[in-house]
C-alpha cells in the first residue's frame, strides 16, 4: 500500500484523483467528435478512466496524462468501431440502394439530378465555414456506423489504411470500396443542404 501511495504522488508519475478535472472535458470532445453520440462518448470516457485507474502501476511517465488517457481512449474508440463494423448491414444495402441511381447504368457518367455541383464556398467567410461545418456534421450522422467508422478512422484520426483494415476486420477493396460510397453520401448529402 504504501508502494502504490509513493507511485500515486510521484511527480513522474499519473494522479488519478485530478484526471476528471483535468482531462474529462477533453476526453468527452474527442470520444464525441469521433462517435457522434453523446452516451456512448461518455461511456466510454468513464471506461478509459476506468482502465487507467487498473493500470495506474505501468503508467512510467514517458508521456504525459493527457497523452497515456487519449492513447486509452483511441483503443476504445477503435473496439466500439469494430462491434460496429459486425453490425448495421441493413443501413448499408440502405445506403448502396441510394445511390444506384447516381450513375448511368448504360454509360456510367453521373446522371443529370445527381451531377457534382460547385459549392461555391467562399473560404474567408466564417459564418459560412460554420454553416457547411454544420450540415457536414449532419450528413455524418446519416451514414452507416461502419461507413462513419470507415471515414473518420482514415479522415479524423489519420490511420493509414492498413491498421484501418485491420482494426475493423476489412479487405483492402472492402475499405476503398466504404470510402468511395461514404464520400458520394456525403457529396449528395452536402449538395442536397448546402443552398
Amino acid at each position: 500500500m504504501e508502494q502504490e501511495k509513493t507511485a500515486i504522488n510521484s511527480p513522474l508519475k499519473s494522479d488519478p484523483v485530478t484526471w476528471v478535472e483535468k482531462y474529462a472535458d477533453y476526453l468527452y470532445r474527442f470520444a464525441f467528435s469521433r462517435l457522434r453520440d453523446e452516451e456512448i462518448a461518455r461511456d466510454l470516457v468513464q471506461d478509459t478512466f476506468l482502465a487507467a485507474l487498473q493500470q495506474v502501476s505501468r503508467f512510467e511517465g514517458k508521456s504525459s496524462e493527457k497523452t497515456w488517457l487519449t492513447g486509452i481512449l483511441k483503443n476504445k474508440v477503435a473496439d466500439f468501431y469494430r462491434r460496429q463494423a459486425s453490425k448495421g448491414i441493413t443501413t448499408i444495402r440502405t445506403a448502396e440502394t441510394e445511390q444506384q441511381n447516381f450513375f448511368d447504368a448504360d454509360n456510367g457518367h453521373w446522371n443529370t439530378q445527381h451531377y457534382p455541383k460547385a459549392f461555391g464556398l467562399d473560404e474567408n467567410n466564417p459564418l459560412l465555414l460554420k454553416e457547411l461545418g454544420g450540415i457536414l456534421n449532419t450528413c455524418l450522422k446519416k451514414l452507416p456506423a461502419l461507413w462513419f467508422s470507415v471515414f473518420s478512422m482514415k479522415h479524423m484520426d489519420d490511420l493509414a489504411s492498413e491498421k484501418i483494415c485491420m482494426e475493423l476486420k476489412l479487405t483492402d477493396a472492402n475499405f476503398w470500396v466504404i470510402m468511395h460510397r461514404t464520400k458520394l453520401n456525403l457529396r449528395a448529402c452536402l449538395q442536397k443542404h448546402w443552398n
